[in-house]
């Protein structure tokens, strides 16, 4: 019988992430059949069950679940165990795997990449774009190793670099352009259009307008801050967007930008990364790159 092996785990930490043979196979780059052999493989080194099989979905057994989580620790620590080598062979370099929140990856993403390829030419940077919840969770995990995010995250395990702060704009339908701008609080009355749940720019939103956590029914949601000013250019009501965002969804729809006044809602974009990681003060070097790069107008062909 073979011995436990990295594969072993690899493969079974990717069927506990999605709970599906054939998505579990797709992200290890492996056939199904495949991936289901080394999981039987080690169910059978262990002696027992880690997975019940269904039609659809794959549920873990007690002992799977246990597993899944030691498993995650252990690639974790592995991971870092080969940056070691990487702390000591001069500027940062390898693959980066780099997670970026929704409403900052279609905005400053290119600018990022193209600071980083100049900055660090031996550097190959993942890009991954999720909600704060997910890059977090991946982070901490070791599947990220870091993520540009809105601070603070205040998560004792992470390191944060803050990097720029940017005002939320008000955007209106253009009809309304010539009325006073509303005061915070009498936005919701509009309605207020706000992201769906799970991004964190909706909270910063709600708690700019001083709302409940679960605003009412009267509160409106859409997927992407490019739908909310769709609908605000439809008449169906106001929404906040963040700076960096406002000249490219408002090419395309009837609307009128306005700054809220003093003290304005804003946020902060930062960097964060796991503190226990060899490379953590190659990230904040990699930070402060990020913050003199963003602070310039992004350069154009």
């Amino acid at each position: 019988m073979n011995a436990l092996t990295m594969k072993h785990l690899r493969y079974f930490d990717a069927l506990a992430r999605h709970r599906h043979f054939g998505r579990a196979a797709e992200a290890s780059s492996i056939s199904q059949p495949a991936l289901s052999l080394q999981v039987k493989e080690l169910e059978a080194l262990l002696g027992a069950p880690l997975v019940e099989r269904g039609a659809r979905q794959v549920r873990l057994t007690a002992l799977g679940e246990d597993f899944a989580r030691r498993t995650t620790e252990i690639l974790a620590a592995v991971d870092e165990l080969g940056a070691l080598a990487d702390v000591a062979s001069g500027p940062l370099s390898g693959t980066l795997r780099l997670g970026v929140i929704p409403t900052v990856a279609p905005y400053l993403l290119p600018q990022v990449m193209q600071a980083l390829t100049a900055r660090y030419p031996s550097l190959s940077l993942r890009p991954r774009e999720a909600i704060t919840p997910k890059l977090l969770r991946d982070l901490q995990d070791g599947r990220l190793d870091a993520a540009l995010v809105a601070l603070p995250v205040s998560e004792p395990t992470l390191a944060e670099a803050p990097l720029f702060d940017e005002a939320f704009l008000l955007v209106r339908p253009h009809s309304k352009a010539h009325l006073p701008v509303p005061a915070l609080h009498d936005l919701p009355a509009a309605p207020l259009l706000l992201l769906e749940e799970g991004h964190c720019f909706r909270d910063q939103a709600i708690a700019a307008c001083k709302l409940p956590p679960n605003p009412s029914g009267e509160i409106m949601e859409g997927s992407t801050l490019s739908t909310l000013v769709q609908m605000v250019g439809a008449g169906i009501g106001v929404t906040l967007i963040p700076e960096m965002a406002a000249r490219i969804e408002t090419l395309s729809a009837p609307v009128a930008l306005s700054r809220l006044p003093d003290p304005a809602p804003g946020r902060t974009i930062g960097l964060v990364w796991r503190r226990r990681n060899p490379l953590a003060e190659r990230y904040r070097d990699l930070a402060e790159a990020l913050r003199e790069a963003l602070l310039k107008p992004p350069t154009t062909a």
